[in-house]
């Protein structure tokens, strides 16, 4: 923003200079032209004088080679002289192709028109004995006033293509921390699990309770799945046609036993009983994973969590709706930032994943379709088919 308002204030500033130094040259031009009008009258004077009157044979050619001179030295302001009558008496400066010489000077004529006052040449003292010289700026002149915005739209266009070069570069940097980081963890994840597992085969050899070693191989279970998701960050996953409907329903199903008993899971689902869509379902399943424990963390683990899922057209739209807190319209874009995040704990990653996974890896959309502090908040996702 800063160097956007410094761009504004360059070009700014030398707009006012240059309108400063165009009308000076306007009013240089206007000279020029009154002066060259001038000499056209004396040429003329010059001229009738040596026809009329016999016998003149001593001209000042010191005179005639100053008014010639004058006369050509204007090669770039575009004028016309025309009769009382409005016929063409002559031109100058005025470019046109063979055969289009009246079209060009009438329309060049009502340019100049509109451009200033015609200068009268009055050639002698009878009243109809004249003409009138029309002119317009220069083409120099005219490309000057344009300088200072072409000056200005130079900057911007740099400043935009710098920012956005910076933000690629900063985008780039943190694919890399995400990257990173998820590796590491995949890693650091896999030598406690391996050890889990070779606890619970010692716990079958003691005869402990079935259902407890259940549980715990549901949990060991769980933390490869989040091994698997780790490690699928930073390479492009592999989406297969897969059951919507299933991986939801089994996602809840887990979310619901690892939850309080004062949230409420409801389901709206097509008629259908199966939905097959192209999706890695390991990931997916951590998005709504997400968006539910952000629900419940709003709802301070006692409210509703809706889902309804249809299709419409090639989509499949699901919404996610809670009965929390409610999201200000303020934060509906910056939600979904690293590290965004309203609560005390946490790194404020998990939105940001779930935008990740969604647009991403799967090519779709998810957004706050809807929200209201106090009342709750709708989350959208949609999935092509």
């Amino acid at each position: 923003m800063l160097l956007l308002l410094g761009a504004v204030s360059i070009g700014l500033a030398s707009l006012l200079y240059t309108n400063w130094l165009t009308e000076k040259m306007a009013n240089e031009e206007r000279k020029k032209v009154e002066l060259w009008a001038e000499a056209t009258k004396r040429m003329a004077d010059v001229s009738i004088q040596n026809t009329t009157i016999p016998g003149i044979e001593q001209i000042n050619t010191a005179y005639l080679t100053l008014i010639n001179s004058i006369l050509e030295q204007n090669t770039t302001i575009p004028m016309i002289i025309t009769e009382p009558n409005g016929s063409f008496n002559m031109h100058a400066n005025i470019s046109y192709s063979e055969g289009r010489e009246e079209q060009a000077l009438s329309k060049e004529l009502r340019k100049m028109k509109a451009h200033a006052t015609p200068i009268r040449i009055d050639l002698f003292e009878e009243e109809n004995d004249y003409l009138l010289l029309y002119y317009r700026e220069s083409n120099i002149l005219r490309n000057l006033r344009y300088y200072p915005f072409i000056q200005l739209l130079v900057i911007v266009v740099f400043i935009i293509a710098a920012y956005s070069a910076f933000l690629a570069t900063q985008r780039a940097e943190q694919n890399q921390v995400w990257v990173g980081m998820s590796k590491e963890t995949a890693h650091q994840l896999g030598t406690p699990i391996s050890s889990l597992m070779a606890w619970i085969e010692i716990l079958k050899l003691q005869q402990v309770d079935p259902e407890l070693i259940e549980e715990f191989e549901k949990d060991t279970q769980r933390l490869e799945k989040i091994t698997e998701r780790f490690s699928k960050i930073g390479s492009k996953p592999e989406l297969i046609p897969t059951d919507l409907t299933e991986v939801l329903n089994n996602t809840i199903n887990y979310l619901k036993t690892r939850s309080s008993g004062k949230v409420i899971f409801e389901t709206s689902f097509p008629v259908t009983d199966h939905l097959y869509i192209p999706m890695n379902a390991a990931l997916f399943s951590w998005v709504i994973e997400n968006l539910s424990k952000n629900a419940i963390d709003a709802m301070d683990n006692h409210g509703n969590i809706s889902f309804v899922l249809h299709e419409k057209d090639n989509a499949v739209i699901l919404d996610v709706t809670d009965t929390g807190k409610g999201v200000p319209k303020s934060q509906f874009a910056t939600i979904f930032q690293p590290g965004f995040s309203t609560k005390k704990r946490g790194w404020g990653l998990g939105l940001s994943l779930a935008k990740r996974i969604i647009e991403n890896y799967h090519q779709g959309k998810i957004f706050i379709k809807w929200s209201e502090l106090g009342k709750g908040t709708t989350f959208r996702v949609i999935l092509n088919k």
